[in-house]
Parts: C-alpha cells; structure tokens; sequence
C-alpha cells in the first residue's frame, strides 16, 4: 500500500516540495510513495512580479511538470487540518467539503497581506499580493486612462516603504505615463513610518535607493502612518491630506492561518516554528515550509524570511525530508547561508547586494539584466524534463 505526502499550497515552496519529494523516491528506487498536491489551481503564480503590468500572463501551468514526474494535484481549498486522524479536510471547486488523509503532510499555504485594521484599506485600497487584486489594480489604472485629468487621479498613494513597495512606486511612473501620457504630470508617494528611505538595511543599499527615487521624482513621507483611506485618498495620522484615485497597500504580509488550531508555537508573523528538518516539533509527521516556516537559515542567528527566495530553499528542504523521513533515509538540516538582494527600481535600472549585510554588487542596468534573469527565468519552474526538474531540486545545490 502507497504512504501518501500531501503538499498543501502549489506556490513556490508547495511546488519544489513536491518535485523535491519525487526526486527523492526515485533516487531511492522507490515507488511506494503517492506525492500529492492540493491547491485551488495545478499552476505557479509568480508573485514577484505582481508589481509589473500585465500581471495575468505571470503565472505557469505545473500540469506538464507534474504528469512528468507523476504528482497527483487535487483541486481544492484546505480547510482544516485533522492532526489526530492524519487527514485534512478541504473545499472542492464544487463547493462540496470532503478530506485526504496524508502519512506526512507539508504546509506551504503561504501568506496574505496584513492591513492592520486601517479604517477603510479594504473597501477603498488596491493591493498586488495576489494575482486577483494585481489585476484589480491593473484594471483600475486602465480604467483612469478614460477619465478626466486631474491631480488626483495622476496620483498613486503606495502605503509602505519595504521592497514589495520600493519596487512598484519604482515601477508607477513609467507605467503611468504609458497609460496617461507622456507628458502627463503624475505623482507617487511612499507613505512610511519610518524616519529613514530603508532604514531597515545598508547605508549603501539606502543610498541607491534614495538616488533612484529622486532620479524617478518619486516623493516620500517619513514618519508618517494611514489613519483612513477612502474613494479620493488618504488621511495620516498627522492630519495631512494626500488626494489620490489609488492608494496602494504593501505594509505587511501574514502566514496563513491554516492549522491554528494544531498545538504549535508560532512567531509574530503567524510562521510555524520549526526544527532543522522543517518538522513542526510536536507533530514529527507534518512539515512548514515557505512562508509557513519560522526556521533558522545559519548558525549565527539569521532566520529565512518571506522571500521567493527562501521559499525556494525551504520547499527542497522540506520535500526531501518527508520522503526521507517515509524511506528510512537521513534528512538534511536546513541551511541558507547565502542571501542576496535584487531590488528592482523601474526606469532608474536595479541594485543588487551580497550577504546579510546588504554588500552593493551591481547597480543600474547591470542589476536590471540580473533580476530580469532572476525574475523571468532562475524563479520559474523547471521544464518538464525528469533530469532536468531532479537536478534543480537537489537541496543542497546552490540556488543563487
């Protein structure tokens, strides 16, 4: 009889969980194992991304990729996990509730933006954290093309300044002149709370950014928090005033709240915290990973965060160690020492760091060559080509 895995989520760690998993049983020679992945759509969709235009053209199908490697994908939402009778109960695309039971189980369901209770975010604001409200947004910047100039309606509001948010103010202007004219004021503002442009990183990686900024005129208000959005902008906490048509949210993300009610310690982010091999310690048969996972990425302290880039690693880690754990093979600790950065900034080009300490390597339009290799190519799924798909999914081969 088969032991099934069950990969819950086809994003990014979901999907090399499983061809992870499937590298694994057949470098064994076993085919005792049914690799399972369930999730809403058998396809990746490149969140990274999001902040470009014509976002409905990045995702990519998995169906070739799974059928070569003989992953089952199951359509569904998953509900709840049942961890005393090894099941997980989840919502077909009929709508009708049903469960798989699973001998291990890894948890790749991801993350979903935080808004912090600001009064009004979700009725009035636009988001690009995932593909529906990208589109939502591309939509809505289409439509303004039609309606009559006006200050406001030339205005982006993009309310957070970390990467996901530096890369679409970046991005706004080019994209807005495409749609307006070129000769059309507009303006984008970085709404940030804190004191510095990126304060959280490098003097080196701040000052490419600052320069980027002024270059693309994009302005920035420090020190400065949402009190309420509405249909025709955004109020700060000081009092002030920005009239804008779209105001755009990318403060904060949060894991998924699947499996609250598994007896777990979980960080402040809603992550997992997990061991070396990705185990979830008081359920030695279920596994986090991605943006699931609290877990260390070195021996000096570093932890992975909610990056492509981690979820990469995570999702190889934890595939191998699932099946490892099925086969009576030793797992593999999980380590990501390496961590580079390559911010996209619009028109201005790219920046591109080496190490925790944010080394600048490349700027301008040498970064830009690297992210889109990285973006367009490394961060997609491998061909549906067994050899091919085993050899990028070794774990301990160097990603980046």
């Amino acid at each position: 009889m088969k032991q099934r895995i069950l990969i819950i989520g086809s994003g990014f760690a979901g999907m090399w969980s499983a061809v992870s998993a499937a590298r694994l049983a057949h470098l064994q020679g076993n085919d005792s194992l049914e690799i399972a992945v369930l999730a809403p759509q058998p396809e990746l969709r490149v969140r990274p991304r999001f902040y470009e235009a014509n976002v409905s053209t990045l995702t990519a199908d998995l169906q070739p990729l799974f059928a070569e490697l003989n992953i089952r994908f199951i359509a569904g939402h998953a509900e709840r996990i049942d961890a005393v009778e090894n099941s997980v109960w989840y919502k077909t695309p009929e709508s009708q509730s049903t469960f798989i039971a699973y001998d291990r189980l890894i948890i790749a369901s991801g993350s979903h933006l935080h808004h912090f209770g600001i009064k009004g975010i979700a009725e009035h604001g636009f988001d690009v954290d995932q593909l529906d409200s990208a589109q939502r947004l591309e939509d809505h910047l289409h439509a303004l093309a039609n309606q009559p100039e006006s200050p406001a309606r030339n205005t982006v509001v993009v309310c957070g300044g970390g990467f996901t948010g530096i890369e679409l103010a970046t991005e706004l202007p080019s994209r807005l002149k495409a749609l307006f004219g070129d000769n059309t004021q507009t303006r984008v503002v970085v709404v940030e709370r804190g004191s510095e442009i990126g304060g959280r990183w490098s003097e080196a990686l701040r000052e490419v950014i600052r320069n980027a900024s002024d270059e693309l005129g994009i302005e920035w208000r420090l020190n400065a928090g949402v009190e309420v959005v509405d249909a025709t902008g955004v109020t700060l906490q000081d009092g002030s005033r920005i009239d804008a048509a779209t105001v755009v949210w990318t403060a904060g993300v949060k894991a998924s709240p699947l499996g609250e009610n598994l007896t777990a310690d979980r960080d402040t982010l809603g992550r997992f915290v997990v061991n070396e091999a990705l185990q979830i310690p008081s359920y030695s048969n279920i596994f986090a990973t991605g943006d699931m996972a609290h877990a260390k990425s070195d021996d000096i302290g570093n932890t992975a965060l909610m990056t492509c880039q981690h979820a990469i690693q995570l999702g190889k880690f934890a595939g191998h160690n699932a099946a490892a754990s099925l086969l009576g093979v030793e797992g593999l600790p999980y380590r990501q020492v390496n961590y580079v950065t390559c911010l996209d900034l619009g028109a201005w080009g790219a920046v591109y760091t080496e190490g925790w300490d944010q080394q600048l390597k490349l700027v301008r339009e040498d970064a830009k060559k690297l992210k889109i290799a990285i973006t367009n190519e490394l961060i997609y799924p491998p061909k549906a080509d067994r050899d091919v798909a085993f050899a990028a999914a070794d774990p301990l081969a160097k990603f980046v």
